[in-house]
């Protein structure tokens, strides 16, 4: 039932850091997109002001 030729073999180092790599631009990217989506009102209401 959980044993057998259906298991995948462990992922290998370069596999795993290339993953790392992966997760870690993504987390940078969700942290950059929050800052804008933050930031955009403020900006707006400062362009607002200027026209």
């Amino acid at each position: 039932m959980f044993g057998g030729s259906g298991l995948e073999a462990p992922p290998s180092p370069q596999e795993i850091r290339e993953a790392e790599i992966q997760s870690s631009a993504t987390v940078k990217n969700a942290a950059i997109t929050c800052l804008v989506l933050y930031l955009t009102p403020f900006a707006l209401d400062f362009v607002r002001k200027l026209v």
